[in-house]
């Protein structure tokens, strides 16, 4: 049964960043949020496995399960790649998953991060794909899919090997539409060509859209003055077709009535509120980057066979975009390729003489170890 986008609230309620009370979640204030988000007509709630250290799930029981009637109501959870060893591992979990947020379905289910390696090859070595088809043919799973961390090109090969996947949740918002780690814009590309519906997460990015540098955040006051940062993020993702819900991890009931207030009655970004998202992401990335443009003279010849413009590229996303985990974890996959650390630099100069940019690599890639090798 396809997915009737329709009846989809355009608002998720991400339960990834729960209020927490003496370092526990506070049902109390979760139940609230859940019903103030309820009663606005919304019902998709995203919890996983491995949030709040399992009790995410948890509070899916609490909150929803036992207090209202299982139609008005959808859940989405994931099966963990890094946790499962065996074919039996996925059944384990799931029935740990049922249990743990007292329901005897699931709305929609994903593979939890696929990205290129690691947690891919561990879905493919197990055929999760095939054990997911069959728990939605048993009945346990209303709707399949996987969320998504790796490259344009390996999404590619994923859909086209598992063309049952019903839809994907991504990273997308307007800061990382064209970041070279993320490639939000790429992926979303991708996928609308396709015609599969999109769950995205971080919409605003982990709530660095929602406060902005003065000047910036002028702007939008200036045009919205009633409304907030966090609104212009939230309304540039939901412009986009093909969207199927815009998750967002929700920790307080102010969020929740600002969230709610964006998409009760929602309005899509007017062509002049596009051209002011593009100047303010415009100004918002204009920092100094290593002016590196990987023409790679400088790779054949390290002795280290450290690939340094992807050194750069990940030093560039930290700098661009102030987020550390995603860039770090492409660098650590570009040396798990078999590529010299930045640290590994022996200064030799070869790379120096042959760059046409006529960069300062040595000195640079010692930066780079201070912020990617730590």
């Amino acid at each position: 049964m396809a997915i009737d986008l329709s009846r989809m609230p355009k608002l998720g309620f991400g339960m990834m960043r729960l209020p927490q009370k003496d370092g526990e979640i506070d049902i109390d204030h979760v139940c609230r949020m859940a019903d103030a988000y309820l009663e606005a007509g919304m019902n998709y709630f995203d919890t996983a496995y491995v949030y709040h250290g399992g009790n995410s799930e948890k509070a899916v029981k609490e909150a929803l399960a036992k207090r209202h009637p299982r139609d008005s109501f959808m859940v989405a959870t994931k099966l963990p790649a890094w946790c499962l060893k065996t074919e039996a591992d996925r059944d384990r979990i799931f029935n740990e998953q049922l249990e743990r947020c007292g329901l005897d379905y699931f709305d929609f289910y994903l593979l939890h991060s696929i990205e290129d390696g690691s947690n891919g090859d561990t879905y493919e070595r197990l055929d999760c794909f095939s054990w997911g088809l069959q728990k939605k043919a048993e009945g346990k799973i209303r709707h399949f899919g996987f969320s998504f961390h790796g490259s344009p090109e390996y999404l590619i090969r994923i859909l086209d090997k598992h063309p049952e996947v019903e839809f994907v949740q991504i990273q997308l918002n307007y800061a990382d539409w064209n970041n070279p780690v993320v490639c939000s814009g790429r992926l979303y590309e991708i996928l609308h060509e396709r015609n599969i519906p999109m769950v995205i997460m971080e919409p605003v990015k982990g709530g660095s859209l929602a406060s902005l540098r003065p000047e910036l955040e002028a702007k939008y006051k200036a045009a919205r003055p009633e409304k907030s940062v966090a609104s212009w993020a939230l309304r540039y993702v939901g412009s986009l077709p093909g969207v199927m819900t815009i998750l967002s991890g929700m920790s307080t009931e102010d969020q929740m009535q600002d969230n709610i207030s964006t998409f009760r009655n929602f309005e899509p970004l007017s062509e002049k509120e596009k051209a002011l998202v593009e100047e303010v992401r415009t100004e918002m990335l204009n920092v100094p980057q290593i002016g590196c443009t990987a023409c790679r003279y400088c790779t054949d010849g390290c002795p280290m066979q450290i690939s340094v413009p992807d050194v750069f590229r990940a030093v560039n996303t930290m700098r661009l975009y102030n987020e550390v985990f995603r860039p770090k974890n492409f660098y650590n996959g570009v040396v798990g390729q078999g590529h010299g650390r930045a640290s590994d630099c022996i200064g030799c100069g070869q790379c120096e003489g042959v760059c046409p940019q006529h960069l300062p690599i040595i000195d640079l890639l010692k930066e780079a170890s201070g912020l990617l090798d730590v």
